[in-house]
């Protein structure tokens, strides 16, 4: 304590005879009428302090002010960061409400034109591996899905069920190597059997001499008793005679979109 007071001692005197005369003055100011030179010299002196204290506790209050501002504003900003964020899933799953209720619009009028009950049906897995082309609806024997019935969407045919188990089902698609399906050409009416390539169709026994056009459309006989006649399969993109042979080499592209498969029609039996 000692080595302290040594040290600072011109300090602590200074500090000890400000408050000292500053206790002075107080007690002259509540004592006399008049201003004497001692007060007017202790005024002279303290104002700078005074000033100096004023604008130190101000700009304090303002750091102060500007740090909890700051605090708030960070708070809410994170909050509007978490509410932005809420609002955009909101959005996305308002839009694919939206995108799934136009698709299901589409599917019901295609069911107010074809005479025949149809049971919708939702794409739950797809096996599109270059040996085969498949895909499981969750639709199954419990709602009278059986072996055979045919699938389709919208735009047009999607293929034919060949397996069923009580929730579910497994569905051919027209693209498959091992799927056949009797058409014709609606514009010649040019029959043949549209067969799967893996991406597009070929129309195998179409007549050389028949004139097929790029763009002309396939649609089903309803040969075979499995697809009603008249669904759409698909649009010719190439359509070869050669020089020989009976039969025209035709390519077709599928009408439906197997990419983007999410809703299907099973087309049930007409007594069902």
């Amino acid at each position: 304590m000692g080595d302290f007071f040594k040290r600072y001692r011109i300090i602590v005197l200074a500090v000890i005879l400000l408050i000292g005369t500053l206790l002075l003055y107080s007690s002259n100011l509540r004592n006399q009428g008049a201003t004497t030179l001692f007060e007017r010299t202790v005024l002279t002196l303290s104002t700078p302090l005074q000033k100096g204290v004023d604008v130190f506790t101000e700009e304090v209050g303002l750091l102060w002010n500007n740090y909890l501002w700051l605090v708030d504003a960070r708070q809410q900003n994170r909050r509007l960061i978490d509410q932005n964020r809420r609002l955009q899933s909101e959005l996305v799953a308002v839009s694919e409400i939206r995108l799934e209720n136009q698709r299901l619009r589409r599917l019901l009028d295609f069911v107010d034109k074809i005479d025949r009950p149809a049971l919708p049906a939702r794409v739950i897995a797809e096996d599109l591996s270059s040996w085969a082309r498949t895909v499981v609806i969750d639709k199954g024997s419990e709602v009278g899905i059986r072996d055979g019935l045919p699938v389709v969407v919208a735009e047009g045919v999607v293929g034919r069920v060949i397996k069923t188990a009580s929730n579910s089902a497994r569905v051919l698609l027209i693209t498959d190597a091992s799927s056949a399906i009797a058409s014709l050409v609606q514009r010649t009416r040019t029959r043949g059997v549209a067969r799967g390539l893996g991406g597009n169709l070929t129309l195998d026994y179409a007549k050389r001499e028949d004139n097929l056009q790029i763009d002309d459309l396939l649609v089903t006989s309803g040969m075979g008793g499995v697809f009603p006649k008249g669904l759409v399969v698909g649009r010719v993109v190439l359509a070869e005679q050669g020089s020989f042979g009976l039969f025209q080499r035709v390519e077709v592209s599928p009408a439906a979109d197997f990419s983007r498969l999410e809703e299907v029609l099973v087309l049930l039996d007409e007594k069902s």
